[in-house]
């Protein structure tokens, strides 16, 4: 009875839109990633994804019903946070990787701030930083039994050649679900036609990312350099499925604007000029936590506050 009596101000906005809708939306668009992550490297990426969800929902069970609070996994989340962080992973990574990524994104990054709606990171990219940062050569490690050697993007920055059209298809190294960037397009397409995600974010990123490494990547205006660039690592599936995080983005349209172009750009930065070939995770990382003082900044101001004048 006491969920009836609470009362709210005006206005009382009603929608058929849940968070379990909108999850769910998130779970069939990265489907075809996760399909393709399947087939590229077989029963080891399948296995992992697998024990990865599994290990996120558990987590947030286990947790609610220790805590006597309502378990909500019916909302999909734990299993969106699941299947972006298996996706994230090397194909060859031990089981193990995954369920102490998924107990971490879970318990840590998620549930300890709050829940759903309280984080202040993308779960599944604190669960990924933390792991490459604890067990380094077991994430960096992208060999298996259908590739061997480096990643096109570690192959590029050494100054080898690579195959973009391979590299667009999927056929390469890497991790689970970042290969194929036509799968990932292929779900961001289905996102933004129901209008659960916009161009927004992933745009100004991919734009603001591609400028940034035509003036400092070396070699100018470079179809193949760019192509490379965009097609390879995590920057498609990061842009579209983790960046446009409803509750780690910012929420004013002007600040999604500079939120994306922070991304691009620090993302150039750690690709050109850093150690490592990629650089999408700890940018939307950093971002996340910038995202409170870009929406301070971005805010509108009330009529007549600030020395606003008419």
């Amino acid at each position: 009875m006491s969920d009836l009596m609470k009362v709210s101000s005006n206005p009382h906005i009603r929608s058929k839109v849940t968070t379990s809708n909108i999850m769910l939306a998130v779970v069939i668009a990265l489907l075809p990633a996760a399909g393709f992550g399947i087939y590229n490297f077989g029963l080891d990426a399948l296995i992992l994804i697998l024990v990865t969800v599994a290990s996120t929902v558990l987590t947030e069970f286990l947790y609610e019903k220790l805590m006597h609070k309502p378990v909500t996994i019916g909302d999909y989340s734990a299993v969106v946070t699941g299947l972006l962080l298996a996706l994230n992973l090397p194909p060859a990574a031990p089981w193990w990787i995954g369920v102490i990524g998924g107990v971490f994104a879970i318990l840590v990054v998620k549930m300890l701030f709050g829940g759903l709606g309280q984080n202040f990171m993308n779960p599944a990219l604190g669960a990924r930083c933390f792991l490459l940062i604890s067990y380094t050569s077991i994430m960096c490690n992208f060999e298996c039994d259908t590739y061997t050697g480096a990643t096109p993007l570690a192959t590029l920055k050494a100054g080898g050649n690579v195959n973009i059209l391979d590299m667009v298809i999927g056929r390469t190294a890497g991790t689970i679900g970042e290969t194929s960037m036509i799968a990932i397009v292929l779900g961001a397409c289905f996102l933004i036609l129901l209008g659960i995600i916009d161009l927004r974010i992933p745009g100004s990123y991919i734009v603001s990312f591609v400028i940034f490494i035509i003036l400092f990547g070396g070699h100018g205006f470079n179809p193949t350099f760019i192509s490379a660039h965009l097609a390879g690592g995590g920057l498609m599936l990061g842009a579209f499925f983790m960046a446009t995080d409803y509750v780690t983005r910012p929420i004013t349209k002007k600040g999604q604007y500079l939120y994306g172009i922070f991304l691009g750009i620090l993302t150039g930065i750690f690709r050109i000029f850093g150690p490592s070939a990629e650089g999408v995770s700890y940018a939307i990382i950093i971002g996340n936590l910038l995202v409170p003082l870009i929406e301070k900044i971005t805010l509108p101001k009330a009529f007549g506050k600030g020395g606003e004048k008419a």
